[in-house]
């Protein structure tokens, strides 16, 4: 075998690694690094050379071994893993469309969920989730999903931004969301095979005439033949595991469905007011040029700031109308008039008594049209003394003048 010689080092001088050269090999193949290396040969085979020597010498040998995957089982109900793939054709009115798979897999039984649709949003992504629970019978303590956009505005591993209805969708379950790293399918390894096997035993080779005929069959397949196998790595049989052992530890479904609705993202216009569905909604006047969630639920419209607190509830409105609510006009661009008659008497009383008991006897005797008297009579307490419209109220009330 011709002598390979380390880069960087002198043609025809030998390394000092030499006699260690099966003890480096078999060292570096199992993954040590040439620090760990130089270390075992100085503590175990008295070397004397460099470190440099050690590191110069490993290169001969290539990239060293990759490390094994560690691998992670979870305890009965403790985590369900879903995702997506692509399920049969589907042949309607002589068209064909593939729709999506949707498969969730409990990671100890390995009982598993399957429906198809035909878009992933985020309404049939939680959807989906729902009727896996509620197929199951119960809750998993978490749920691991990649970071497709219906469920995951920003991926980050750290500190993912999950879809605010996603979120209200686990606090209603009890369950936590947890997304994959980035670019790392094998954190939830035990679905991506889960689909694999669905599309090539249930669908494969397979068309249907309808969505419906579809996840029909499916329920059917997952019944009679998923369930019924003995699992090649668990090696007991998937329903009879999922009885037994995982459907105790799930935890119970809550009493009513996840309230489904609609909810967008909407930028506050100058005016004070978020358009959703051509209408329009008020919205506290410190949110102008700001970003606020519109929720539409069935007959009412909530409004909610990034930290998902309520800020404004409206009801439904009609295309190209505006809702405003009182609280929401700013009291500087509120008039006088639009404060209505307790707030005028109110400011009429810290003139003085008089003046107080004449502007209620007269808003009693005038009805509406005293709104403006009031107003009026406040824009002579900016000319004159307080002691002079004192006087004049008193004279106007003993009269019954108004």
């Amino acid at each position: 075998k011709p002598a390979i010689v380390p880069i960087g080092s002198q043609p025809g001088r030998k390394s000092q690694c030499e006699p260690f050269a099966d003890v480096i090999e078999r060292a570096w193949l199992s993954g040590l690094s040439a620090q760990r290396i130089y270390q075992d040969l100085v503590s175990d085979h008295q070397f004397t050379g460099r470190y440099d020597a050690v590191k110069r010498f490993v290169r001969r040998f290539g990239p060293g071994a990759e490390l094994p995957f560690r691998r992670m089982d979870s305890a009965p109900g403790q985590q369900l893993q879903v995702d997506f793939g692509l399920g049969a054709w589907v042949i309607e009115n002589g068209k064909r469309r593939r729709p999506h798979l949707f498969r969730a897999t409990l990671s100890a039984s390995r009982k598993a969920y399957s429906e198809v649709v035909w878009r992933q949003t985020t309404e049939s992504f939680i959807r989906c989730l729902e009727n896996a629970f509620r197929y199951f019978g119960g809750v998993t303590a978490t749920v691991v999903i990649d970071n497709l956009k219906a469920g995951v505005i920003q991926a980050d591993w750290y500190d993912p931004k999950l879809n605010p209805k996603l979120e209200d969708f686990a606090r209603h379950y009890g369950t936590v969301i947890l997304p994959t790293k980035p670019a790392t399918p094998r954190h939830k390894g035990k679905v991506e095979s889960s689909v694999k096997y669905a599309q090539n035993n249930a669908l494969k080779g397979r068309s249907f005439d309808s969505l419906t005929a579809q996840n029909a069959y499916l329920l059917h397949w997952e019944q009679t033949v998923a369930d019924t196998r003995i699992h090649g790595t668990t090696r007991l049989q998937v329903g009879k595991c999922f009885e037994e052992l995982e459907r105790p530890a799930l935890q119970p479904l809550p009493a009513s469905v996840f309230p489904m609705f609609e909810e967008a993202l909407r930028r506050v216009h100058r005016d004070g007011h978020v358009e959703f569905k051509r209408a329009y909604y008020s919205v506290p006047p410190e949110y102008v040029g700001r970003q606020v969630w519109v929720r539409q639920e069935t007959r009412l419209v909530r409004l909610y700031n990034h930290r998902r607190e309520q800020i404004g509830l409206h009801p439904l409105g009609a295309p190209g109308k505006f809702a405003t609510a009182a609280e929401h006009i700013h009291d500087h661009k509120r008039s006088i008039i639009e404060r209505g008659a307790e707030y005028l008497l109110d400011r009429c009383g810290l003139i003085g008594s008089f003046t107080g008991t004449w502007a209620r006897a007269m808003y009693e005797a005038r009805g509406p049209q005293g709104l403006r008297v009031m107003q009026g009579l406040l824009q002579l307490a900016e000319q004159y003394p307080a002691d002079a419209l004192e006087k004049a109220a008193r004279t106007a009330t003993h009269h019954g003048t108004f």
